[in-house]
């Protein structure tokens, strides 16, 4: 079959298209549904978008017919680029849209009065549309849905509004043509069931069957540090990143977090002063105008770096970036994939990018990555379950703009994954909880909200509809505060628990300028710019990522290679000094053994654990382990952890030997142990938090006067505790148990974990010193107690006194 439009502009562009292109071209085009995977800079927007173009650019009505969902407002303004391109080099007259948070109020109001052809939004800008009068006309003519990177969306509440999104759509438009499309993921049937939901059988897997060529390069010290600890090497490899800068057209350099990307910033020019207005920060908190800026400076070649997060992990069209650096672990085999794949991003293009390991036994990353991507070794997302906090919302959105009929929603909302096993009584609470609050707050008026006309609910109270809109999305987080100029002009948002930490008078960093905080007012933190050297680093939250178990089984499998004798990895080669130390000092565990080391200092005794599973496994499991240990000799622990083991530390002496031949390991009960042994309670409570805000419960505040985070914990702590006493069945409070057990604790990695080590030896091995194994964990330790001006005395004099040069 010929797709005229396609073969024109593929031609004008001396391209060729890819097979998995024209599949998807015609699969598209006849109107199927299903997921596209391809890898990152092959094509899959273009693959997607003809099939539709083909479609839509002979259609005399204008209206909406498009709706392409983005994860990133960033990704957003690249996709438009590209579809607008294409409309521009082929003369059509088609309009291309974007509706996000960053969409100016005129720009709505004109698209309500005259929609775009196509419309790329993201999920809670999709809701906000579904809150308006008239979206069914809106929407009638909706022929084709995308949904852009839907690994990033999948595994979120982001996800369960897409699905419900969709619930509603496919009603309006029974032959909607719904896709996904996806660079990275390891479940990928079940990602397009999540996404099409009851949709009609009519669908289709299109993988194209392109090998993307990934060169890693990890970047060595020229001493390798025997007992590492966190954070100390990266720095003081800054300088083997200028020649890739300098050697380069331009470079996106990735932290994993913003507070890393400033200071990553910060170090750059100050061992290359020159660089200043070459390089550039890009992250969430940055005001919209800056951020516009460094993407349209760095996609022009103006830049010659970019330091980001997670902002700028997706793009779209074939740009100039030729380097791409990770500070630090990934701590995800997809995570580096996507990111690498920023570089080279053109069919047939190798992707090169650099790993700096921010301290020496991170180095075996770097080889584990290569291992992970040669096998298409990546992880699985998996899709949330019975989040009603989210389907709370969105009955409230329907009740908000043409109400909804419960008979005809409910059947809409068992087609989608997330809720296909709602039973009818848990709708009916539902509908009660929008009604009236449910059955414990039904003496409030203020929860009176949703109302029943002729079988219709609908939400008429013009306050708590504008309340509603306002609260649309499933994005919480610390609450934010402006940051100004004295002037009045806005550098952009930081968490309002960092600027309370903070005195008039003292320096912070903030998108790349050293600032002097003057004052607080109306929620609004006013700074002036200074030349001081010295500042705190802001931290946000989400910065303690956890290491993927299939990066993890990676990580294991480089030193079992060691162990057998093969040493070819570049890594290997270099981190070969530690290992051997390893060894010599305590063990190298194979691959089927399970390491405990103990030890005896002046804090007490130290028993560390290396089960090479991430920070959230450790910490879970140091919690049981603790919890058990006391039950039989009481005694208290101070717990510390990283990604490949954590340490339990007590002021008594344990036979560790006693309770493992006693079952310390044992997987019988291991969900109540976890669940009381880390105050279940207190974590559902901050869980809650959040359920209350998505669902309605609690209202964060007006544009400019937001609720300080400390009220909301109060109000949400209340409700919690008066459905604990007088609803324990309601919902929410389940759900928020529910998502401490799956998210927090992972109690299903938790049980695959101890199942493993029954399985493995047990090797315990006592110890006159800390290994280089156990050294780093105790340094992480150390890092929760001192400054960062102390972090590094500290953790030198603690070498001196164990001896450790």
């Amino acid at each position: 079959m010929k797709l005229p439009l396609a073969e024109e502009w593929f031609k004008l562009k001396g391209w060729k298209p890819h097979q998995f292109q024209k599949e998807a071209f015609y699969a598209v085009f006849t109107g199927m549904s299903g997921l596209l995977n391809a890898p990152t800079g092959s094509g899959k927007t273009y693959a997607m978008w003809f099939g539709m173009l083909e479609q839509i650019a002979e259609k005399q009505k204008r209206g909406l017919k498009v709706i392409w969902i983005t994860p990133l407002r960033a990704l957003a303004r690249e996709i438009h680029t590209a579809l607008q391109q294409t409309c521009t080099d082929l003369q059509l007259p088609l309009t291309i849209g974007i509706r996000t948070g960053d969409t100016a109020h005129k720009e709505k109001e004109r698209q309500k009065r005259n929609m775009p052809d196509v419309l790329i939004t993201t999920p809670e800008s999709l809701h906000l549309m579904l809150a308006q009068k008239g979206y069914s006309k809106l929407l009638s003519g909706l022929q084709y849905f995308v949904a852009d990177e839907w690994h990033e969306l999948m595994g979120s509440k982001r996800g369960v509004q897409v699905e419900l999104a969709l619930s509603r759509l496919k009603t309006l438009n029974p032959d909607l043509s719904i896709w996904g499309i996806s660079a990275t993921i390891g479940n990928l049937e079940q990602a397009k069931e999540v996404l099409l939901g009851n949709h009609p059988p009519k669908n289709t897997t299109i993988r194209a069957e392109i090998e993307k060529a990934i060169e890693v390069n990890t970047l060595l010290p020229d001493e390798i540090e025997k007992y590492p600890w966190a954070g100390h090497l990266g720095i003081k490899l800054a300088h083997a990143v200028l020649p890739i800068i300098n050697d380069s057209q331009s470079t996106l350099i990735f932290t994993n977090t913003r507070s890393q990307a400033e200071i990553w910033y910060q170090r750059l020019l100050d061992l290359e002063p020159a660089l200043a207005g070459n390089i550039a920060l890009h992250h969430g908190s940055i005001n919209l105008e800056l951020r516009n800026w460094v993407e349209d400076a760095l996609h022009q070649g103006k830049l010659k770096a970019v330091i980001a997060t997670s902002s700028l992990d997706l793009g779209v069209d074939f740009r100039p970036v030729d380097s791409v650096i990770q500070i630090g672990s990934a701590k995800g085999v997809a995570r580096f994939i996507q990111r690498a794949g920023r570089s080279g991003h053109a069919p047939g293009q190798t992707s090169k990018i650099y790993f700096l390991p921010t301290h020496s036994l991170e180095i075996i990353e770097g080889a584990a990555f290569r291992e992970a991507i040669s096998r298409g070794f990546i992880e699985s997302r998996t899709p949330y379950i019975r989040s009603f906090d989210v389907l709370a919302q969105y009955l409230a959105t329907l009740a908000v703009s043409e109400g909804f009929r419960q008979e005809e929603v409910f059947r809409e909302t068992l087609g989608t994954h997330c809720f296909d096993s709602v039973s009818e009584e848990e709708w009916n609470w539902l509908l009660s909880f929008i009604t009236q609050g449910g059955e414990g707050l039904q003496g409030y008026e203020e929860f009176l909200k949703v109302i029943i006309e002729n079988g219709v609910y609908k939400l008429t109270n013009r306050r708590q509809a504008m309340r509603h809109r306002l609260s649309v999305g499933t994005i919480v987080s610390n609450t934010l505060m402006q940051v100004k100029y004295m002037s009045g002009k806005n550098l952009g948002t930081i968490e309002e628990s960092f600027i309370s930490s903070l005195n008039p008078g003292d320096s912070f960093w903030f998108a790349g300028k050293n600032l002097e905080l003057i004052q607080v007012r109306n929620f609004e933190a006013y700074v002036k710019k200074v030349q001081n050297k010295k500042g705190k680093v802001p931290g946000w939250q989400g910065g303690r990522m956890s290491l993927s178990s299939e990066l993890s089984e990676m990580i294991r499998f480089k030193i079992q290679e060691y162990l057998n004798g093969s040493i070819s990895d570049p890594e290997i080669q270099a981190i070969a000094p530690l290992l051997e130390l390893q060894q010599k000092q305590s063990l190298l565990p194979q691959k089927n053994q399970f390491l405990i080391e103990t030890l005896k200092s002046r804090e007490g005794w130290h028993f560390f654990f290396f089960p090479f599973e991430g920070r959230l496994i450790h910490e879970g499991m140091a919690a049981v382990l603790a919890a058990r240990m006391s039950v039989q000799k009481p005694a208290s622990f101070s717990i510390a952890m990283n990604d490949y083991g954590f340490e339990l530390l007590t002021d008594q002496q344990i036979e560790i030997e006693k309770f493992i031949n006693e079952g310390i390991f044992s997987t019988d009960y291991l969900g109540s142990d976890a669940l009381n042994c880390v105050n279940a309670t207190e974590m559902a409570v901050r869980r809650f938090r959040d359920i209350a805000s998505i669902s309605g419960l609690v209202f964060q505040g007006y544009p400019g006067k937001m609720v300080k985070a400390r009220h909301l914990q109060a109000s949400s702590h209340l409700f919690f505790k008066v459905f604990q006493e007088y609803e324990p069945d309601n919902l929410l409070l389940r759900q928020a148990y529910d998502e401490v057990a799956d998210f927090q604790l992972n109690l299903h990695g938790l049980h695959k974990t101890f199942e493993k080590i029954n399985r493995q030896e047990i090797v315990i091995k006592n110890l006159d010193r800390p290994s280089p194994f156990s050294f780093p964990i105790i340094a992480e330790r150390f890092r929760e107690k001192y400054s960062n001006e102390d972090i590094e005395t500290r953790i030198m004099k603690m070498k001196k006194q164990w001896k450790l040069e």
